[in-house]
């Protein structure tokens, strides 16, 4: 999956993270609260890519983005919530 790109858009108050490849658009969507405390909302792969680490490609690149930031994630999607659960190494981040 290190071929993957993962583009960000930001808004003022949401945002996601994607990456478009053949079989469509994938992404992770989230809302922001405050400076620190960001919301991971939902996270979607494309039809067909389930289960090939898309996901947490994704994930991965919204964590990096949180240490640079200063902001915690709240992980109400449960994709995040469950990858959060499995990867202690990411505690720093998590607002639970």
């Amino acid at each position: 999956m290190s071929d993957l790109t993962v583009h960000h858009e930001k808004g003022e108050s949401k945002g996601r993270y994607f990456i478009t490849h053949a079989q469509g658009e994938s992404e992770l969507t989230y809302s922001v609260m405050s400076p620190t405390l960001v919301i991971a909302d939902h996270t979607s792969v494309a039809a067909g890519q389930e289960g090939q680490g898309i996901g947490l490609v994704m994930l991965e690149q919204f964590i990096a983005d949180a240490r640079e930031g200063g902001f915690k994630i709240m992980p109400l999607c449960p994709f995040v919530n469950a990858q959060r659960r499995k990867h202690s190494d990411w505690a720093d981040v998590f607002a639970t």
